[in-house]
């Protein structure tokens, strides 16, 4: 008995694997956009992606990985260079993301739902700064892209900088805590 236990669950595992599709991310095609909010107003910008591949069974999500390169994030609402490029520098440095020691950031799929209607809801952890926390999400199918929006607590990171959560008396220096990324992975 338990050898025939032993082959349902060996052929069970064998079918799963082989109807599971494993599509890479087309990374150029693929657009992050990230919003940052302070009283008084806000900045925009874009990260590219280094890698990523997302795997269905069926029409399902049941493995995923994405990273970031936390290297290439740029600002796209501030029009003087000058200016454009402090904000940068201080976007990469220890105040923020510390890009020279934590050059990526990762979403590892750990569960999803089905696809109905074009929307499914996926769950799993987020790497940023090398502290990891759990998030969930919808995401939306049309055709070959992805797209979700990710509301990221940046204080559960350890970026600390204008955040209310680590320091008092900020007053219009303040910088919300939650970032939003604006997510749009197209797949081959």
């Amino acid at each position: 008995m338990k050898t025939i236990k032993l082959v349902f669950a060996l052929l069970l595992a064998v079918s799963v694997t082989t109807f599971a599709q494993k599509k890479e991310v087309e990374v150029e095609k693929s657009v992050v956009k990230w919003t940052g909010n302070k009283i008084g107003g806000s900045h925009t910008g874009e990260i590219q992606l280094e890698n990523g591949y997302l795997e269905f069974n069926n029409d399902e999500i049941i493995r995923g990985k994405v990273v970031i390169d936390m290297n290439t994030i740029t600002n796209t609402d501030l029009q003087d260079a000058g200016y454009n490029e402090k904000l940068v520098g201080h976007l990469k440095s220890d105040d923020f993301f510390g890009v020279e020691s934590y050059p990526t950031s990762t979403f590892v799929v750990t569960e999803a739902s089905q696809f109905k209607d074009g929307k499914a809801t996926v769950s799993g952890t987020i790497t940023i700064k090398g502290k990891t926390e759990k998030t969930s999400f919808n995401i939306f199918k049309n055709g070959s892209d992805y797209t979700a929006q990710l509301k990221v607590d940046r204080s559960k990171f350890d970026v600390r900088y204008g955040s209310g959560s680590f320091f008092d008396n900020l007053g219009d220096k303040a910088i919300d805590d939650i970032f939003i990324l604006d997510v749009t992975l197209s797949l081959n």
